[in-house]
């Protein structure tokens, strides 16, 4: 039988393009073609398995691997491993996943490749999280694997027919994932094209490119978490915003975390507190706020809407100017899910169930959480009222001013699979419900997903668009605090693909994270108590009508810091890459020092005096640049770095070197250089005080006319704004009105100030003659 691109399956060998990949093939296995109209990547076959087994764990041996010149095919090749026949296979238990690449992949696929490569994968180290590691033996590779990117490493010859220098030094890239393989040159594009083609075939999830991302994104907000953990009430919140508002960064989005709700435990239950977070043996007994949030804040919770939660978001809208506010609830309802035998819940039909987790997640870390709720068992609305039960809570939280949810404990669902068709159906049907909900009484897709680093979310995920990208920072765990920025950096490389990726709040290292957020194109938002907020970051971050310049992707680690490890090699810093509408940028990291152990499945300090360590910056550094160029770059490039506040030019293919101590930073600003018919070259920097100046850059054109060239921008924000240009420039005006400008000849930069603008989200028109 032959499908697609020359691949087929005969006599127990699976051949590929002439060479044989899997010998001793099973009986039980088929391919199927995957090409089709409208697929993202066009050569390449599903890999399915027959059985009449049911379940949603099992471990099927699919083959071996034939030693063969691996990068002879894997430019052209596309592996799909899936069960056509078996739903609760095709998006199975990890251990599923992770086996069958055991036989037939993760350690044969790199003993095969040999030493000529090297790869990155980022794994599930407890039940709810993922976090990345490094290396070049497949041995290492873990149970709960989720993403596997292979590096075919310089050297190796693509065998197309049409060599040259170029492409003999060039590296291949092999994506893994729980249920399909890929390859190609540029892994970012592999990465992307075959999300997008299993989510042709599965047709249960979409691309983040297809959702539509809240508004929220756009604005500063603050979360009360680590202000006030669960003790959060509405004078807290009056409390955090007066602060905010009088340093003058007042939020326009807020997050009311854990603590509103109505919750209780059972008389029997075990009580379980971590680092001051919930009682997770509590569960929901009434859909309505507490006390807390009560005109009053004293006493017990009373029904009436203008005593109520209602009255506090209403006031707290109109005193403080608000656009959002959100409010936290676990996707069972609580923690311990909601009270079978209230009379409030009784209309849902809930039982008393006990999570039953799958080996894998025991093997890496059975999380004290995890172990709480397994003790005392959830409370679990029957799967045929999800959607009732969440339509009743968001109702009513829509009736009080809420304009979305943060949805927390997510992964709990694959646990509770048991008698209702295994945890694939089970995840499904409940993440329809709770996204009906959501379409029917919020606006914007407004939810944010968190704890729900499983497949069986993300392939779920129809319009869902942000999620948390990594575990908590923890203020008080030094050890969290560098190897944050590096998690949230390797899990978007897997999780961006499906939602946008929340970085998390501001913490104590606040400057170092917070240039972090800046690349990140990600939600900005703080958590500090009253009185604790750092005004000074703030407004590198945040403009005066509390909006935020927010880059246009997910921030993603540079292709050369795909394989190399930030925090345990002793060598390598962190570059994040992103894109503006007209630049680039670029956040440079010192993350060594802390990471995970796999000996005590915790965060640690291994090296307490990692070193300085020196890396280069590249234009090419920012993929796709060439996408915010004008026609007929050559490929020159200005820098800017943020603290240096200085202008490197960089001719193609050139580089500049960079310094770091632990735990430093730098951002730089990176802008095609556009050469002028008039013979001048310009770039525009942006907003030189923020973080990522260049995003508030909103229109760029240029005219020449009677050798006269000019600039013509559209900006946002206020403060010193620069630019690189080759010549003095003859004037530059604001709206109209010439303003003054400074120019250092030596090094090109152009400055001059924009005022505060009475509008918001106003857009300056500058004109620049040069």
């Amino acid at each position: 039988m032959t499908v697609g691109a020359g691949i087929s399956l005969s006599d127990g060998r699976l051949t590929v393009v002439g060479n044989c990949v899997l010998h001793d093939v099973h009986e039980n296995v088929v391919i199927t073609p995957t090409s089709g109209p409208g697929d993202a990547m066009i050569n390449g076959a599903f890999i399915g398995v027959k059985s009449d087994h049911k379940g949603s764990r099992r471990v099927f041996p699919i083959g071996k691997l034939q030693y063969v010149h691996l990068h002879s095919f894997l430019n052209a090749l596309l592996f799909f491993f899936s069960s056509l026949l078996m739903e609760s296979a095709y998006i199975c238990s990890v251990e599923t996943r992770l086996e069958l690449l055991g036989d037939f992949g993760h350690k044969r696929v790199l003993d095969l490749i040999g030493k000529e490569l090297r790869f990155m994968y980022v794994f599930r180290h407890n039940f709810w999280w993922m976090t990345q590691w490094m290396g070049t033996s497949g041995k290492y590779i873990p149970f709960e694997t989720q993403f596997l990117v292979v590096e075919v490493c310089d050297g190796t010859h693509l065998e197309d027919g049409d060599k040259d220098e170029a492409q003999h030094n060039s590296a291949v890239y092999a994506v893994f994932l729980p249920i399909f393989e890929a390859a190609g040159s540029d892994p970012y594009d592999v990465i992307t094209n075959s999300v997008k083609t299993v989510e042709k075939h599965l047709q249960t999830f979409s691309h983040r490119e297809k959702k539509k991302m809240p508004d929220s994104l756009n604005w500063f907000g603050w979360c009360t978490w680590d202000a006030f953990y669960t003790n959060v009430s509405a004078e807290g919140l009056k409390q955090g915003l007066e602060s905010l508002e009088k340093g003058g960064t007042p939020p326009k989005f807020v997050i009311i975390n854990d603590g509103w709700q109505t919750v209780g435990m059972d008389p029997t239950g075990i009580e379980y507190r971590s680092d001051c977070t919930a009682n997770c043996a509590n569960r929901l007994i009434h859909i309505k706020g507490n006390h807390k949030f009560q005109k009053n804040g004293k006493g017990h919770r009373v029904d009436d809407q203008a005593m109520g939660l209602g009255n506090v978001i209403s006031e707290m809208k109109d005193r403080y100017a608000l656009k959002y506010v959100y409010v936290w609830h676990a996707i069972t309802g609580y923690w311990g899910g909601v009270k079978p035998g209230t009379t409030e819940m009784e209309h849902y039909e809930p039982k008393l169930v006990y999570p039953v987790s799958s080996p894998g997640v025991r093997s890496n870390d059975y999380s004290d959480v995890l172990q709480s709720i397994t003790i005392n068992g959830v409370g679990f609305v029957k799967p045929e009222k999800a959607f009732e039960f969440y339509n009743d809570l968001h109702s009513y939280l829509a009736s009080a001013g809420i304009d979305g949810v943060k949805v927390d404990v997510q992964s709990i669902l694959e646990t509770l699979g048991a008698a209702h068709g295994g945890r694939v159906k089970l995840t499904r049907k409940y993440h329809q419900a709770l996204e009906a909900s959501i379409s029917s009484n919020f606006h914007d897709d407004a939810i944010i997903a968190c704890m729900s680093h499983n497949t069986d979310t993300l392939y779920s995920a129809k319009s869902t668009a942000v999620m948390r990208a990594s575990d908590d920072f923890f203020p008080r765990d030094q050890a969290s605090h560098t190897i944050h920025i590096v998690l949230v950096a390797y899990n978007t490389v897997f999780i961006g693909e499906f939602m946008q990726p929340d970085w998390d709040i501001l913490h104590p290292m606040a400057e170092y994270h917070g240039a972090a957020l800046a690349v990140g194109g990600c939600a900005i938002y703080d958590s500090g108590k009253p009185g604790q907020h750092d005004f000074n970051l703030l407004k590198k971050l945040v403009l005066p009508d509390s909006s935020v310049l927010r880059a246009k992707y997910p921030g993603r680690p540079t292709r050369d810091c795909l394989f190399s490890d930030p925090v345990r090699d002793g060598k390598s810093l962190l570059k994040i890459w992103n894109l503006n509408d007209f630049t680039g940028v670029i956040g440079v990291f010192n993350c060594q020092g802390a990471g995970w152990c796999e000996v005590t499945k915790k965060m640690v300090n291994h090296d307490e005096q990692p070193g300085t360590i020196t890396s280069i910056i590249r234009a090419s550094d920012v993929e796709c640049l060439f996408q915010v160029a004008e026609d007929g770059w050559i490929g020159d490039s200005m820098l800017y770095s943020h603290l240096g506040g200085e202008v490197t030019y960089l001719p193609r293919n050139a580089f500049m070197s960079i310094t770091l101590k632990p735990p430093e930073y730098e951002v730089f600003t990176i802008v095609p250089v556009t050469a002028l018919s008039s013979g001048s070259k310009f770039a525009p920097i942006g907003l030189t005080k923020m973080f990522n100046s260049g995003g508030a850059i909103k229109g760029l054109k240029y005219e020449t006319e009677n050798r006269v060239a000019t600039v013509i921008m559209k900006v946002r924000g206020c403060g010193p704004f620069g630019a690189y240009s080759s010549t003095k420039q003859q004037r530059i005006t604001v709206d109209l009105e010439e303003v003054e400008f400074e120019y250092e000849g030596e090094s090109g930069l152009v400055t001059f100030a924009l005022k505060v603008p009475e509008e918001e989200q106003y857009l300056w028109n500058i004109v620049i003659e040069l």
